[in-house]
């Protein structure tokens, strides 16, 4: 690459022009990773008006984290300053936007600007935006991450509700729950931090429960000035606080993973919380499920709040809405002034609504018509130059996404040094599909396959979590091999190209006289119809 800084990060060059869709973790990420490498030409591209993704569309009462704060921040922007393990949203959000700033990222983020189409056109990526505005790319990295379409299930009569109904990550400022009775729909990791937030304030809540979830201890503590002080002043002490935690994931990693001493042990912690905190309620709050097979909750109020005289919880299933509130199963009418679903995200529906096209006119929507795939959940065959940020089957069920995050950010580094050599890198089929037969054997004995969750589609396929462990998807991620790609002058369709590194199968050797750690010049991002993008 180019000269070093001062800094440990390589002197900037315009490089290949690359173009990132979202500004939450991923993106930042990715943003961040490809600057630090020396890559100058990035834009990030954020239909919202501040950094963040979920974080900043999440403002519901208690939203927090529930990874531990030591492990929730990128490794090369440690936060000594947490005030808790578990820190609060608007915590993280500061975080995000502060890293940003120290990173000088500042100036790449477009904010206001919607993607709604991206279009392989021969040698690059033709982007539109909702204003009609066109913008070209070398390179596309979508990173809008697998929770931010929010789910809303299709119950008879939700119109008819004469109150306000609102998703928990479509939050009203502005809605007063003082003295109402509150009508919460769903178990989820979302419901379970605003209900003990809401108890005792609103008039009433009731819960309705379709599947109750498996929990874990949630051992959150304040963290004081002295211990931040020293992290700040001592950051190898941070480093060992991170390394400590990073442990513990591992553990119940294994438990998920069919480690029989783990399992035991993690799902033992979730059976003697049932036991001393569900008093009452056992029936109902005991899973019918493995645990595991839907995503483990971290709390430590959720079952003392359902205990509370305030407080109902409902399992019958929802009959119908009316205009007074819910009418269950049991033939029971719940009165309420106020829904609120819990009910999660789409996180199957990668990339939606956006339109994706790729080589020869190829789809993405219909590619992934049964269910998402992509080798390393980066890179999907006929779609060149597209590396994916959070892509399918990349979340991880015990420890920090942000962990992946940056392995694909690192993978990603790689990649761009190789266009910006000239190349145009399309993965092959082959390589493909090898990886997703893998993945999905894989799979097929996990925990996972139990139960019907988040992770999978209608038809069954797992597509949202990563098999194996967070250390072996950063080894298996930690270098691109040049010959899983296709390497082609840019062209209408890769597939009738010259293949470079065709012949004998061999490593892909670098196209005469380039070094694919220069970074060749280019212009700025292109826009097109003589506008840009909204600010």
């Amino acid at each position: 690459m180019g000269a070093m800084r001062d800094d440990g990060a390589e002197a900037i060059t315009p490089g290949p022009r690359i173009v990132i869709v979202g500004a939450g973790f991923g993106g930042i990420a990715a943003a961040a990773s490809l600057r630090r490498a020396g890559f100058g030409d990035v834009t990030v591209l954020e239909k919202a008006d501040r950094v963040g993704g979920v974080w900043r569309d999440n403002t519901y009462p208690g939203c927090a984290c529930d990874i531990p704060a030591p492990l929730y921040s990128y490794s090369f922007a440690p936060n000594p300053d947490w005030s808790r393990r578990f820190p609060p949203r608007s915590e993280i959000l500061a975080y995000l936007e502060r890293c940003v700033a120290d990173l000088g990222l500042g100036d790449a983020i477009r904010f206001g600007v919607d993607v709604t189409d991206a279009r392989w056109v021969g040698s690059h990526w033709q982007i539109t935006c909702a204003d009609g505005t066109i913008l070209s790319a070398d390179m596309l990295i979508p990173a809008m991450g697998q929770l931010s379409r929010p789910a809303i299930p299709d119950l008879p009569g939700a119109g008819t509700f004469a109150g306000p109904r609102v998703h928990t990550a479509r939050w009203d400022p502005d809605l007063d729950i003082a003295h109402k009775r509150v009508g919460v729909i769903g178990t989820g990791a979302s419901a379970i931090q605003l209900v003990p937030s809401i108890a005792g304030t609103a008039a009433h809540v009731t819960v309705f429960q379709r599947t109750p979830p498996w929990l874990l201890p949630r051992p959150d503590r304040h963290y004081g000035p002295i211990r931040r002080a020293l992290f700040r002043r001592v950051p190898a002490t941070a480093r060992v606080s991170r390394a400590a935690t990073w442990a513990l994931t591992v553990i119940t990693g294994r438990a998920l993973l069919g480690g029989r001493i783990a399992g035991w042990t993690v799902s033992g912690a979730a059976r003697a919380q049932l036991r001393l905190q569900g008093r009452g309620l056992r029936a109902a709050i005991t899973p019918g499920y493995r645990f595991g097979c839907k995503r483990v909750l971290f709390s430590h109020d959720w079952l003392p709040t359902l205990r509370r005289p305030d407080v109902t919880l409902a399992t019958a299933a929802i009959a119908d809405i009316n205009p007074t509130g819910v009418r269950t199963a049991d033939g029971v009418q719940h009165d309420c002034d106020i829904l609120v679903y819990g009910t999660g995200f789409r996180a199957t529906e990668f990339l939606a609504p956006m339109r994706v096209t790729g080589a020869g006119g190829v789809r993405l929507d219909e590619v992934w018509g049964g269910g998402a795939h992509a080798y390393l959940g980066l890179a999907v065959p006929a779609f060149p130059n597209m590396f994916l940020m959070y892509g399918p089957n990349t979340n991880t069920g015990n420890t920090s996404v942000i962990y992946f995050h940056e392995s694909q950010a690192r993978y990603i580094v790689q990649a761009a040094r190789l266009v910006a050599a000239g190349r145009v890198l399309d993965v092959r089929p082959e390589v493909a599909t090898a990886y997703d037969a893998e993945l999905q054997t894989r799979l097929a004995g996990s925990v996972w396959v139990g139960c019907d969750s988040w992770y999978r589609t209608p038809g069954g396929r797992v597509v949202t979590n990563w098999p194996g462990s967070a250390r072996e998807y950063r080894r298996r991620t930690a270098r691109l091999d040049p010959a899983d790609y296709r390497q082609t002058a840019g062209c209408q369709n890769p597939a009738d190209c010259r293949d470079p590194t065709a012949g004998d199968g061999s490593a892909a050797a670098d196209p005469a006289g380039a070094d694919p750690n220069v970074i060749r010049k280019s212009a700025s991002v292109t826009v097109s119809r003589g506008r840009s993008p909204r600010r």
